[in-house]
């Protein structure tokens, strides 16, 4: 194995002054740095960079905190840091939470001791422990999906999406729409979409059933599960349904289809998210389309702001989003 004292002797000059030329520090006469450069390009000598880390206090790691690692809202957004942080020599360590709200405090906890030089959450909740946990963070934090005061926060338009969406189906002659809605703790999901379907019904003179209001917990089963209730306790016929995620929304498509309604014809169903999987289903999904590449390479961004010393870094960055229409409705 080549060592920069290997180096140093090829090129027939003082171990500092390799270390100078690797990381350009100091002053190296033009010949000198040629003569390393030289060798280096010979031998295929790279520097290591644990030892680089220890001198920089820099790893070029940032971590990232996911609710799930399987689902195209993670990968998607993955992708977007990724095109941000690969060309300028940075890596991703990837956690998940499996969404269990007290792992997003013990991961923070963990990719510290990992000595990360940042962390980028896509948080699935606000609690006040995990907005302190944040803020003691010995490394710069950057949330996505939730906004925390004094925490700079990459998000979309929940609540104008929710109204839009439920605009779209009163529009189409709906009057009778459920809501399948999540734990009010993630307040952009479930406070800010719920929020907007509620506005847009009060604005139109609706009154909205009990029975129309269900949860689940992001799975498609709990889709299932929501509609069935749904379904079978409301006093009058359900026109519509609004999920507040596409998963959720394939599962209410999946049990509507299977007990003999007709969609849209009997029951229109909408969601959010615009997954892969609502593309190809027969009639396929209705939702909205957020653009997760571009929440991840904000992100992205932000950090590296961040970690460049950047005093006017913005708390909150919102992102617009995009009605897509399709044969279920």
């Amino acid at each position: 194995m080549i060592t920069i004292n290997d180096i140093a002797k090829l090129a027939g000059v003082s171990r500092t002054t390799v270390s100078r030329v690797i990381n350009s520090t100091g002053y190296v006469s033009e010949k000198a740095r040629k003569r390393v450069m030289a060798v280096i390009e010979e031998t295929g000598y790279v520097p290591s960079q644990h030892a680089k880390s220890l001198r920089t206090k820099e790893t070029k790691i940032i971590g990232v905190i996911l609710p799930k690692i399987s689902t195209d809202t993670s990968s998607r957004t993955v992708n977007g840091m990724n095109s941000v942080f690969e060309g300028i020599g940075y890596q991703i360590l990837l956690t998940t939470t499996d969404l269990e709200r007290q792992k997003e405090i013990e991961h923070l906890r963990l990719l510290q001791n990992r000595q990360v030089d940042g962390i980028i959450l896509i948080a699935t909740n606000v609690d006040q422990a995990l907005v302190d946990e944040i803020k003691s963070s010995k490394v710069p934090v950057v949330v996505v999906g939730q906004e925390m005061s004094g925490v700079p926060s990459v998000i979309f338009d929940d609540h104008a999406a929710a109204r839009r969406m439920t605009e779209l189906l009163i529009e189409k002659g709906r009057r009778s729409i459920g809501y399948i809605g999540v734990d009010e703790a993630d307040r952009s999901v479930g406070v800010q979409r719920k929020a907007g379907y509620l506005e847009a019904m009060a604005q139109h003179g609706i009154e909205v059933e009990d029975a129309w209001m269900e949860k689940g917990d992001f799975s498609i089963g709990s889709g299932y599960e929501a509609a069935a209730r749904m379904l079978e306790t409301s006093s009058g016929k359900v026109d519509a349904v609004f999920a507040a995620t596409d998963r959720m929304g394939l599962g209410a498509w999946r049990y509507i289809r299977r007990h003999g309604y007709d969609i849209p014809g009997d029951v229109a169903v909408v969601g959010i998210g615009s997954s892969e999987t609502s593309r190809f289903i027969e009639p396929a999904l209705t939702t909205i389309e957020y653009e997760y590449e571009q929440a991840g390479s904000v992100a992205a961004r932000t950090m590296m702001q961040l970690l460049q010393g950047e005093k006017d870094v913005s708390d909150k960055k919102v992102l617009d989003f995009k009605l897509v229409e399709r044969d279920s409705v």
